[in-house]
Order: structure tokens, then C-alpha cells, then sequence
């Protein structure tokens, strides 16, 4: 079936043959090892990308219809076999990289392939080899066991049961006592289901711990970082890091919240951490319809920013590559990846009545739409950059559909403008408590749950110094919030990336406000390299400030405060 025609619905998994992929694995190896001539060589490479390219996809929809169905048995089973296999399949991999890094004709094909291309090849070596599959397959079925816990949630709520992201409309409730019982509700849940997830947890630390040292590494620390492909910064920079927004941002949050307070009636020191949930008085901005509603306004949106944004989201609908709806079994949470064979990029998201629904649209709309402009990027592990690189595209797309809010939320286009800007400063600070909990849990591989709760009530107490939990919020009391947070458990240390990537999408906003159309072409470049350079290297094409030198982030806020108090608060009700 072709591309024009083809639905995702369309697209069936199937279970995959470990043997004939090694088998298929280890002729590319043996061909590659044969050749001496380096256009012979990029061919094998060629090929075997093509070849990888077919199993990526194939992976990648058993992980999208598991994320879709997390309580269909057919499709568990699917996602099962793929956590078993997987580690098996990078192991044969890694002996065609170390084939390849060794290549006589290392030299004409990094004029090919650039250096960086085997730069990540060399880092890919380093963070695996077959010794630890053993771990990688039980680190992979306890993710998936936490991803079930998450996704089978089924918290009852005045009579009603709802899953975890249908809770979020009560918990930004304007009525305070929905807001309490909502929160409450949410944290009973944790607290019924603290042990198991508490000893997942546990285990994945502990395993992650013992493939770091069998790897020769002191800790998973920096091994995790190899993982995420970090090649230009490393934890010193990004704790320096941490130290700036602990400087800059912080205080400036603290004076928002005083503010946020003040707006909805209730004195600063009575704020419990729901009330934080809520930013005016008359309520949050609401998207006024259902998802059917959204995406027809964000069709009009999209046609109206450019001509490449209105051409990418027409597709997205055309082949059924948006599912946006939260609903039972389906697992909490958003992202957006990409099917390399179709070149389609696949968003899903959670919409739950709220704001939210907004921001993961056109958030996971960014990462699409550069995953959009990538696709014919060759070799393919230039498609798409890494993990914070990547949040730049998304966060960006934010702020580029600002001009636009009034046909999601009509009178409360501004109160939505505001409320937005707020969030996303305030949310810096969360940010860095979840890198620094996580870089002290992996410094104290053998910590109890209770030390890990203790360790995160701590450093939550210095980075938002205003939440109070309600007394019966007994989990979020003794330092048990992270649990909530999935890439704790999925993907170590990917968190910062977030903050990071913030610092830029602030740099866009700031340069979209001053001239919008060369902001927009800037992004656009940006979308357009890919992944062909790490990180720092990449911030250094696309112009924008490097987040880990010193004085840098205080750069960044100091226009952001100006346009803050852009906004007349005594006319958004």
C-alpha cells in the first residue's frame, strides 16, 4: 500500500524473529568486515540502516499500539517479546560498530559520514556491550510493569472512576475542595500502590548500578549520560547549571507564587500545593470544545503560520497520526516518534478539558514538525538530534502559536499568554529537583525507598520552597511525588533536557517578539539540521545561548521579567 493512502490503523506489528535478525545482523558484520574499499563499505552501512530502518518501524508501532492498549494481552505480549529481544539485537549492533570504528577506511568515511557520526558510534560502544544484557532485559520488562501501574490507574472520584491524566481537570478546579479531594485521590492511589512501584524502582537503580560497574564506570551517572548521547557537557556542567537557575529563576518563581496567591484570595503561607494549581481566580483558561475542535483550530492555526506547517498538519490527519483523547487503558502521559520506513511522525497525548491540551498539541506538533522536516536526512541517526536538542523544536512551537490562542480559548487568549509564561519559568526549578534526585539516587545505588523519599523531600524543600501538602497527602509529604514522574523510571536523566531546552524555546520567544519572521526562519533552520551536531555544538549554529556558561541564564530572564510585566493583570479575569 502506498504512503498516500496508508492509515496508521493500517500499519499492523508483528512479532520479529530474534534468530533472523542476528542472522541477518552478523552477514552485515561479515560483509563489512570483507570490504576494503571505502564505497563498497558505505554501501554495506547504507544498507544495513535500510535494513534497521524496517525493525525501528516495526518496534516503534508494537510501542505505540502498547501505549494505546497497555491492557490488551496480544499486544503486552508484542511489547513483552520486544523489551526480551532488544538488548540481543544492540549486542549484534555493537559488533558491526566495532567493525566499522576500526575500518581501514575509517578516514574516507568519516568525510562521508562526518566525525560525529563515529564520535557516536565510539560513545554507543562505550555504554553497551553483551556482558550486561542480563540487566538491559529485566531493566526493560520493569519499566514496562511500571508503564502498566500507570496506565491500569483507576482512581475513584465522587463516585466516578477516572484514570490519572482524567484527573487533572478536578485538580485545577476553581472550587478549592475539589481541588483538595482530586489531589488526595491522586495520592491515595500512590499510596495503595507505593511498594510495588517503590521496588521497581529499587530494582531498576540496582540493575542500572551493576551494568555501570561491570562496564568498568564508578556509578550509572555517567554511563546514563553516554546513553543519552550527552558528548559535549557532562553532570559537573549540568549541576553548574542547576546552580544558576537555583539563583536566578527560584526567586523569581517565589514572587509569582506571592503574586498567584494574592490573585485567588488565599493568604501565601494557607497555600497548599493544589492551590498552585489554579492561577486566577475565575479559573484557568479552558479550551472552549472537545479534541475535534482543537484539531480543527489548530488546522486553521497551522495553515496560517507557514505554508511547510499547514502542508505537515494536513498529513498528520490525512494518515490518522494524532491520538489525543485520554481514555481507560491507555497510558498516561504525551510523545511524539517517528515511523522511519513511512516517515510519518506519530503524536500521542492525553486531553483531559484543560490547558493542557493546548500545550501538548502544539508542543508534540513541534517535535512532529521537525521530525517532518528531517525526514529525508541521511544517514538516519541524523534524523533526529538528541534528547534536549530535540525539546527545543517542541517548546518553541509553544510560544510560535501564541498569536493564534484566541481560537482555542476566545476571551481568555491572554489569561492563557500569561498563565503560560508563568508555568514555564516556574516549571525550571521542578526541573532541577528532578535532575539533582536523580543524580543522588544513582550516587546512593543501595538507598532504601525511605532515603530516596527523605533525599527528594530535601532538595524539593530548597528548589520550591512553597509547597505544603495537605496532611493527607501522605506520599507527597514524606517525599514520594517523584513517582509520578515516568522518565524516572524509562529514561535516567533525560529531565534536564526539558529545563535546558526551556532556556532556548525563552530565547525564541524573546526574538519572536522583537522580529517574528526572522525568529521563525531561525526555528526553522533549526528544525532542519537535525541531528548532525551534538547539543552545545548545535546551540552554536542556531545562535542561541549556551545554558551552561556562567551568567547566561541570568541573560535569558532578564527580558522574559519585561515581558511579564507586559501583561495587564487587572484586565484578564
Amino acid at each position: 500500500m502506498d504512503n498516500k493512502n496508508l492509515k496508521f490503523e493500517d500499519i499492523k506489528p508483528k512479532k520479529v524473529s530474534l534468530s533472523k535478525i542476528q542472522e541477518k545482523l552478523s552477514a552485515f558484520t561479515k560483509a563489512l568486515e570483507e570490504t576494503k574499499d571505502p564505497k563498497e563499505a558505505l554501501k554495506v552501512i547504507r544498507a544495513l540502516e535500510k535494513y534497521m530502518d524496517k525493525f525501528a518501524n516495526n518496534a516503534t508501532v508494537i510501542s505505540i499500539n502498547y501505549s494505546l492498549h497497555t491492557n490488551d494481552k496480544h499486544i503486552a505480549k508484542l511489547q513483552d517479546h520486544l523489551d526480551e529481544i532488544s538488548p540481543h539485537i544492540s549486542n549484534e549492533i555493537n559488533k558491526f560498530n566495532k567493525v566499522l570504528v576500526k575500518h581501514p577506511c575509517r578516514k574516507e568515511l568519516e568525510e562521508k559520514l562526518t566525525p560525529y557520526y563515529f564520535q557516536m558510534i565510539d560513545n554507543s560502544l562505550k555504554s553497551f556491550d553483551e556482558k550486561i544484557i542480563p540487566e538491559l532485559i529485566e531493566i526493560n520488562k520493569l519499566s514496562s510493569q511500571y508503564d502498566r501501574i500507570m496506565g491500569g490507574a483507576q482512581i475513584e472520584f465522587r463516585g466516578e472512576i477516572y484514570n490519572m491524566p482524567q484527573m487533572g481537570k478536578f485538580a485545577k478546579s476553581k472550587d478549592r475542595d475539589t481541588r483538595r479531594e482530586a489531589s488526595i485521590a491522586v495520592d491515595k492511589f500512590f499510596q495503595e500502590n507505593e511498594e510495588n512501584i517503590g521496588e521497581i524502582y529499587g530494582n531498576l537503580v540496582l540493575l542500572r548500578d551493576k551494568a555501570a560497574k561491570k562496564l568498568g564506570f564508578k556509578n550509572y551517572i555517567e554511563l546514563g549520560y553516554l546513553s543519552l548521547g550527552r558528548v559535549d557537557y557532562d553532570a559537573k556542567m549540568v549541576a553548574g547549571y542547576r546552580k544558576q537557575i537555583a539563583d536566578e529563576v527560584v526567586p523569581i518563581c517565589q514572587k509569582l507564587y506571592k503574586e498567584q496567591a494574592a490573585r485567588i484570595g488565599i493568604p501565601f503561607a494557607e497555600m497548599k500545593s493544589y492551590d498552585y494549581n489554579l492561577s486566577f481566580l475565575s479559573g484557568n483558561p479552558t479550551p472552549k470544545g472537545d479534541a475535534k475542535h482543537l484539531v480543527a483550530e489548530a488546522t486553521k492555526m497551522y495553515e496560517e503560520m507557514s505554508p511547510e506547517t499547514g502542508e505537515f498538519f494536513h498529513m498528520m490527519q490525512d494518515h490518522h497520526l494524532l491520538d489525543l483523547e485520554a481514555r481507560a487503558g491507555k497510558q498516561p502521559g504525551g510523545y511524539m516518534t517517528f515511523l522511519p520506513v513511512q516517515k510519518f511522525p506519530f503524536i500521542f497525548a492525553n486531553f483531559n478539558g484543560t490547558e493542557h491540551d493546548v500545550n501538548v498539541l502544539t508542543h508534540e506538533v513541534g517535535h512532529a514538525f521537525q521530525g517532518y522536516l528531517s525526514r529525508n536526512i541521511k544517514p538516519g541517526d541524523f534524523r533526529s538530534p538528541t534528547l534536549e536538542s530535540c525539546e527545543i523544536h517542541s517548546m518553541s512551537m509553544e510560544f510560535f502559536a501564541w498569536p493564534w490562542m484566541k481560537l482555542f480559548f476566545e476571551e481568555d487568549a491572554e489569561k492563557y499568554r500569561y498563565a503560560h509564561l508563568a508555568d514555564s519559568i516556574e516549571f525550571l526549578p521542578y526541573g532541577i529537583t528532578i535532575d539533582e534526585f536523580q543524580h543522588w539516587v544513582y550516587e546512593h545505588p543501595t538507598a532504601t525507598h525511605e532515603e530516596r523519599c527523605a533525599a527528594y523531600k530535601e532538595i524539593e524543600s530548597r528548589y520550591t520552597p512553597h509547597k505544603k501538602y495537605d496532611d493527607e497527602m501522605k506520599i507527597c509529604q514524606k517525599g514520594g511525588w517523584w513517582m509520578r514522574q515516568s522518565h524516572i523510571f524509562g529514561v535516567p536523566f533525560y529531565y534536564i533536557d526539558y529545563t535546558l531546552a526551556q532556556v532556548c524555546a525563552f530565547q525564541f520567544l524573546v526574538e519572536m517578539t522583537r522580529n517574528r519572521e526572522k525568529a521563525w526562519k531561525k526555528y526553522v533552520k533549526l528544525c532542519k539540521l537535525g541531528g548532525r551536531y551534538p547539543f552545545v555544538t548545535l546551540l552554536g549554529k542556531a545562535h542561541l545561548r549556551n545554558p551552561f556558561e556562567e551568567g547566561n541564564i541570568h541573560k535569558v530572564m532578564v527580558p522574559l521579567k519585561g515581558i511579564l510585566k507586559s501583561f495587564d493583570l487587572s484586565k484578564i479575569k
